[in-house]
């Protein structure tokens, strides 16, 4: 659905000569989506004659300058440092004049995805009706005394430590949010409140609690925003950070426990991080693949990002180009949409396919047909193709991570440490994937000087490991050898070519996979498209093998270790004829 809200604004001087209260509220440009809509109202202190400034100033720098923030950056801290950024000017500028001249209350709201985030600091207020539930989100910074309540214990631009109150929780279709000055609720009950808020027309209802309070006797500016929500885009990587965060991780599992609804049926996989395990709806006896976080990591915020990150993506990537090649992900927050019960814990739950992974079948034979192999290739080079134009880079790829389909699709598995720019920092940075498929750059090695700065992952980082993905299922071996967990990659000499291990690999072949898992990255395919194209044009326009990398190359130091050997050997002779020849 949509993202679709009606915002209603009004406000009036009443009684006074001037109005200090000011709105304002801004909807997201062209591909700024995610960041949602800003509504905020403040209203100015008038003790000290510049209220109408410092409310004016206050609201305009924040619905503005909110957008400027990174999408990365949770509300929370795009708000705070926004707020506090313009607190620290207000408290400068009112610093030179005794008494403080220019302060202000203020009360926002931010609808972003499915989730809203509200901040607050003095006596405006914001209310959410929820199926007839009319609350108070905020809560008055005013003394406890009914004498004194009109004075502000908190304000913008009093005190250049400002404390600014956050409220989080979920969005859904129906929300009515209601931004209030004390012109308003101070003469008007909840009850009646709630009653002027209902309806179908923001705009009219926010102009009736306005003149419904002026016509009670306020005698203060009355201002009031009404935003009503009719429409949610999909989850945002901030709402699925803060399911993750909210609930518990389950497990550990055991056949025949249930869960939402769903019964475990087998363990699937097990590395210490993850645990994926088969359960089955018992109504539809359809199975499905669960995954979530090992129990010995259940505490780990960092761990819980990267599964929050991953539930984004996958539904991010289900209406893509790519999804043809992933594995469907259902909603399970707030509530499991296989089941339909109340989601109780984190988990990710995914479509469960027959067939089996590229490197189950390595395991059970020897290797692949040259047909197979090249059959599975395309079908992986299309999918990176598809998922690198979505500036995803898998970061994975290898036999264990593609699974066959009894329906003939081949499937990429696993988006766990997939890089989007929205991955958390300590993910980014973190040397993920399996070392045996991790290409030279990511090592720090450079086949013109050999040690390099490491490089991050991209595009070529998918295509070296599919790379390397082919030339293993048509040798069984891998091109740099294993490299395990705790060792570094050794890129000293070209691989040896395919066919010198499986003679019934053409040579045409024999050269495109040569190409992809060449030590130098400029020899290397750049897309999933050059890539494919190369696997279908096959020996109709072969490709010519990359030219042997020189000895410099291969070995910086062979210089030296030649000019070591030249030497010895000149003194080993200078000594035998020191020793052995005539005088």
């Amino acid at each position: 659905m949509a993202f679709h809200i009606d915002i209603g604004f009004s406000s009036q001087a009443g009684t006074k000569p001037t109005n200090e209260d000011f709105c304002a509220a801004m909807l997201p440009e062209a591909g700024q989506a995610d960041m949602g809509s800003i509504a905020a109202l403040a209203d100015g202190v008038s003790t000290g004659g510049m209220g109408q400034e410092a409310a004016q100033t206050t609201v305009t720098s924040l619905v503005r300058d909110y957008y400027s923030t990174p999408e990365t950056w949770d509300t929370t801290v795009a708000l705070d440092r926004i707020i506090g950024a313009h607190n620290a000017w207000l408290t400068g500028m009112n610093r030179r004049r005794k008494p403080a001249m220019g302060l202000t209350t203020l009360t926002a709201v931010v609808l972003r995805g499915q989730s809203y985030t509200v901040a607050h600091v003095g006596d405006s207020r914001a209310y959410l009706l929820r199926e007839g539930q009319f609350t108070q989100l905020t809560h008055d910074h005013v003394p406890d005394h009914p004498d004194l309540r009109h004075q502000l214990l908190r304000s913008v631009g009093v005190d250049e430590r400002l404390v600014v109150d956050y409220m989080q929780g979920d969005l859904q279709v129906g929300d009515v949010f209601v931004l209030l000055t004390d012109g308003v609720h101070g003469v008007l009950p909840d009850a009646q409140l709630q009653a002027l808020a209902q309806g179908d027309n923001a705009r009219l209802a926010a102009e009736t609690l306005v003149q419904t309070a002026l016509k009670a006797g306020s005698r203060d500016n009355a201002t009031a925003m009404v935003v009503r929500v009719l429409g949610l885009l999909d989850a945002t990587l901030e709402d699925e950070n803060r399911a993750f965060r909210a609930l518990p991780i389950p497990g550990p599992f055991r056949v025949g426990d249930m869960l939402d609804g769903l019964a475990v049926t087998a363990p699937v996989a097990d590395n210490g991080i993850n645990v994926v395990v088969q359960v089955r709806h018992p109504a539809t006896q359809q199975l499905y693949a669960l995954k979530t976080l090992h129990p010995s990591r259940a505490h780990d915020p960092q761990e819980r990002a990267m599964l929050a990150h991953e539930a984004w993506l996958a539904k991010r990537m289900g209406s893509s180009r790519a999804a043809e090649h992933l594995v469907v992900l259902h909603d399970t927050f707030p509530a499991n949409s296989v089941s339909g019960q109340p989601a109780s814990a984190a988990y990710l739950l995914y479509n469960w396919h027959s067939g089996e992974t590229l490197q189950q079948m390595l395991d059970r034979q020897s290797k692949f047909s040259v047909h197979q192999a090249v059959a599975a290739a395309r079908q992986v080079a299309e999918a990176l193709g598809r998922l690198h134009r979505q500036n995803v880079i898998h970061r994975d790829i290898k036999p264990a991570n593609l699974h066959q389909g009894e329906d003939g699709v081949l499937r990429l598995l696993d988006l766990g440490v997939a890089l989007t720019g929205r991955e958390p920092e300590a993910m980014r940075k973190l040397h993920a994937g399996t070392p045996s498929y991790i290409n030279p750059e990511q090592w720090g090695f450079s086949a013109l000087s050999g040690d390099a700065p490491e490089e991050l992952p991209n595009a070529q980082s998918d295509l070296f490991a599919l790379g390397v993905t082919l030339y293993q299922l048509l040798t069984h071996k891998l091109p740099y050898g294993e490299v395990l967990p705790y060792q570094v990659g050794r890129y000293y000499r070209d691989p040896i070519a395919p066919s010198r291990h499986n003679p019934e690999i053409p040579i045409w072949l024999d050269h495109v996979v040569q190409k992809a898992v060449a030590r130098d990255k400029r020899q290397r395919f750049e897309t999933g498209e050059e890539f494919l194209l190369a696997l279908e044009r096959g020996a109709s326009r072969p490709l010519t093998a990359p030219a042997p990398s020189p000895l410099l190359q291969r070995d910086p130091t062979a210089v030296w270790k030649l000019g070591l050997a030249v030497s010895v050997l000149l003194n080993l002779l200078l000594v035998f004829w020191l020793l052995f020849l005539p005088k």
